[in-house]
C-alpha cells in the first residue's frame, strides 16, 4: 500500500540490490520446511472441539513454558517490527526500487521468527490461540482489508474506478500510520496458529509469508507495485474458500462459493480498476473472470444470493470503519488544540506573574 512520506533524505546511500522473487523463494523455502518437520500435533492431546468459534488446534493441557514459548516471540517480533517502522519514518526515505538498511532488517527479523515459529510448534506446539479467542485473529485481518478499501479509494476508487471523496481525509492518514496496525495484524495472526498440515492451515501461512515479505518492503517500490499488492488481495479470496471448503464447511458448495466468487466480485468492482489497464485491457481481465461467475450459477442458481455477501460486508464494513476513523481523528486534533490552548494560557499567566 502506498505511503506519504516520499521526500529523499539527504545523503542517502545506494539501494541494496533485491528481485521480488528472492523473497518468494523464501516463503517456497519456508513451506518446503514445514513439510519437512511434520507431523506436529501426532503425539500431543488437542483440546476437545466445543463447536462454532473454538479454534481446535490447541493443547488440552498447556504449561506456562507452552504458552510463553509463543507469547515471548510474539512480543519481541511485534516490538521489534514497529521499531523498524518507526526508524524508517524519521528517517524520511525516498521510495526506490531495491532495499533501504532498515528492509534488509525486516526481512532478517521475520524470516527468524518465521523459522523460529515452525521450530516452536515443532516442540511446545501451542500458539496464540491458546489464551485468545478466535475472533479476534480473523477480525484483525478483514478490518486490515476494510483499511485497503479505504487506503486506495482516492487512488483507485471503491466503485467502478469512482472513489468517495469523503474517504479520502481517513484514507491519506491510514497511508500514513497503516504500518503499525497492518503489521500488528498479520504478526498477531502468524503467532496465533500453530504450524498444522491441514489444507486451511498450509494456505494460511502460505499467505501470511506473503504478506510477511511485504510487510517487510515499506518505503520500496515493490510495497506499491500495484499488480504485487492486488494480488495480495486476490490470494485472500483464494485462501477464505480453501477454508471455507475444507475446514469450515466441507462438501458444502454454498459457502466455498460465496467467499470465492463474492471475493471476485470485490475484484470486478474495485480492484481490477487500480491496476493502470484501459477499457479494453479490464475486459480482457475481466470477462473471464465474470463468465466463471456466471456458468457456477447458472448451475447453482440457488446459491445466488450468496455472492452480494461478501461485497456487501466488505463495502458497508470500510464505510462504517471510514466513519468511526474520522471521528477518533477529529476528536484526536481537538483534544490536541484544546491541550496546546491550556498550554499557551499557562505560559502567558506564568509570564504575567513574573
Amino acid at each position: 500500500m502506498r505511503d506519504t512520506i516520499t521526500s529523499p533524505a539527504s545523503g542517502s546511500p545506494d539501494p541494496i540490490p533485491f528481485r521480488l522473487w528472492w523473497g518468494l523463494a523464501f516463503c517456497a523455502a519456508a513451506m518446503g520446511l514445514i513439510f519437512a518437520l511434520a507431523p506436529y500435533s501426532a503425539d500431543v492431546v488437542l483440546a476437545p472441539d466445543l463447536g462454532n468459534f473454538w479454534y481446535f488446534w490447541q493443547l488440552q493441557e498447556p504449561t506456562a513454558v507452552t504458552r510463553l514459548s509463543a507469547w515471548l516471540p510474539y512480543l519481541v517480533h511485534q516490538i521489534s517490527i514497529w521499531f523498524l517502522i518507526y526508524q524508517a519514518q524519521q528517517s524520511r526515505p525516498r521510495y526506490i526500487l531495491g532495499l533501504h538498511s532498515f528492509n534488509v532488517w525486516a526481512i532478517g527479523i521475520n524470516a527468524v521468527f518465521i523459522l523460529l515459529h515452525i521450530v516452536q510448534t515443532k516442540f511446545f506446539y501451542d500458539g496464540l490461540a491458546q489464551d485468545v479467542h478466535e475472533a479476534t485473529a480473523m477480525m484483525s485481518v478483514v478490518i486490515m482489508l476494510f483499511m485497503i478499501l479505504i487506503m486506495e479509494n482516492r487512488r483507485r476508487g471503491l466503485f467502478f474506478g469512482k472513489g468517495i471523496p469523503a474517504m479520502n481525509f481517513v484514507g491519506d492518514t491510514l497511508r500514513r500510520y497503516h504500518g503499525y496496525y497492518f503489521s500488528w495484524a498479520i504478526i498477531y495472526t502468524f503467532w496465533y496458529h500453530p504450524i498444522e498440515m491441514t489444507s486451511g492451515h498450509l494456505a494460511g501461512f502460505a499467505y501470511m509469508f506473503l504478506l510477511l515479505l511485504q510487510s517487510s518492503l515499506f518505503f520500496t517500490r515493490y510495497h506499491t507495485n500495484r499488480w504485487w499488492t492486488m494480488s495480495l488481495e486476490v490470494v485472500f479470496v483464494v485462501h477464505g474458500a480453501l477454508v471455507a471448503a475444507f475446514v469450515m464447511n466441507p462438501g458444502d458448495h454454498q459457502f466455498w462459493s460465496m467467499f470465492l466468487f463474492g471475493g471476485l466480485a470485490i475484484f470486478l468492482i474495485t480492484q481490477l480498476h487500480g491496476l493502470g489497464l484501459d477499457n479494453r485491457g479490464k475486459l480482457a481481465v475481466g470477462l473471464p473472470v465474470v463468465a466463471v461467475i456466471a456458468a457456477f450459477y447458472a448451475i447453482y442458481p440457488e446459491y445466488l444470493i450468496g455472492v452480494t455477501r461478501i461485497p456487501a460486508t466488505m463495502y458497508l464494513g470500510s464505510i462504517l470503519l471510514c466513519i468511526i476513523l474520522w471521528a477518533l481523528i477529529r476528536g484526536g486534533e481537538r483534544l490536541r488544540r484544546l491541550f496546546r490552548g491550556q498550554s499557551g494560557h499557562s505560559q502567558v499567566a506564568t509570564r504575567d506573574a513574573a
